[in-house]
């Protein structure tokens, strides 16, 4: 199981294998795209134009987020390139199924694409890895915030979820525009301040009241299921020196139709292992995987995934063990000792006092 192999290893062994068709852009993923876009301009127009019921209008809200989600699905398989290939309409498709979360084609591909799917789970490099214990000693807010329970941390970070994706989107532009050339970075900009623009413009034309039904709670809603998938991406899994897929990332299995409306987004694995495909093929390539194998592959329930979310902490003590510093407490992480069905940890003995940062040692009885 520790075993690792980089991304072209898996790959060059499980492509063969599938068919020649898996490997073009599926135009036809639109349709998907055009369904959730009408949804959501059709409950926006609703809500802006008459007076409805609070009722109707918060159920108006939850289609609206559902599209909204919807478009972030579509928005990602576009940007990979694998819905179509040229380069201008990739962008502009894309930036407008990623309209409703405020990010721009080109800093997403260089966040995601780029960097986060090139250093997957690199603790000095992926944008979307999580904290070590050298960060905690850096950030004092963090480690006020493991002086907490745990259960209050978990229900803080699962209301986070709320409009996590919009503010990490905001850090990432932070981190990455400068390093842009000029002429690009320009576009960049425009391409932050134009999905605000029209959010904003929507605030002023309808009023505060009904754009809280007509945006803010459907971003919101959005916000939370997209990073419900996303957070069950990687962060149960090791950090790891070779961007190993197998190792450094999970599926989440859900009914068929959950797959069906979320566009296939929870085969994060095949994704990848395979950047550039279609995830409507992602089945066979879990079907390829398992086959060969089958130790390596980690999968488990959506729900299942979430819940063992809440009861770890999410700061790395080493690349295979997640650590409450100020209980002292290991979890092992997928492929390491973790098991999602008791999520056990054990007393963090090697964790030295000298490691831990002033106001973290554990007080008597801990």
């Amino acid at each position: 199981m520790n075993e690792r192999h980089p991304i072209g290893w898996y790959a060059s062994r499980v492509a063969p294998h599938l068919p020649e068709k898996a490997f073009r852009p599926a135009p036809e993923r639109l349709w998907g795209g055009l369904a959730y876009l009408t949804i959501t301009v059709a409950g926006i127009a609703a809500i802006g134009l008459y007076t409805l019921h609070p009722l109707v209008m918060l159920a108006l809200s939850l289609a609206i987020g559902t599209g909204f989600a919807g478009m972030g699905f579509l928005a990602h398989e576009i940007l990979h390139g694998s819905v179509v290939r040229t380069a201008w309409l990739r962008d502009l498709l894309g930036g407008v199924a990623f309209v409703q979360f405020g990010v721009g084609p080109k800093l997403w591909r260089k966040w995601h694409n780029m960097e986060h799917h090139a250093h997957t789970q690199d603790a000095d490099i992926d944008p979307d890895a999580w904290a070590t214990m050298e960060e905690l000693y850096r950030r004092p807010a963090l480690r006020w915030v493991y002086r907490l329970p745990n259960w209050v941390r978990a229900t803080a970070n699962f209301t986070s979820f709320t409009l996590f994706f919009i503010v990490h989107g905001l850090l990432m532009f932070k981190r990455y525009n400068g390093a842009f050339k000029s002429r690009e970075r320009m576009a960049v900009i425009g391409q932050a301040v134009l999905p605000w623009t029209l959010w904003l413009s929507l605030l002023v034309l309808i009023g505060p009241g009904k754009w809280l039904f007509a945006y803010l709670l459907p971003v919101m809603m959005a916000n939370f299921l997209v990073i419900c998938y996303i957070s069950t991406n990687h962060q149960l899994n090791p950090l790891t020196d070779v961007n190993d897929p197998l190792a450094n990332s999970l599926s989440v299995t859900a009914p068929r139709w959950v797959h069906v409306l979320h566009m296939n987004f929870g085969y994060h694995t095949e994704h990848h292992l395979f950047p550039g495909m279609n995830p409507k093929w992602a089945p066979l390539v879990k079907a390829e995987i398992v086959r060969r194998w089958p130790e390596r592959y980690h999968a488990m329930p959506w729900l299942r995934a979430l819940v063992t979310l809440a009861r770890t902490p999410r700061i790395y003590h080493n690349q295979v063990e997640l650590v409450d510093p100020h209980r002292r407490l290991a979890y092992g992480s997928l492929g390491h000792g973790l098991n999602p069905s008791t999520v056990a940890p054990r007393p963090a003995h090697d964790l030295p006092a000298a490691e831990l940062p002033f106001g973290l040692q554990p007080q008597q009885g801990d």
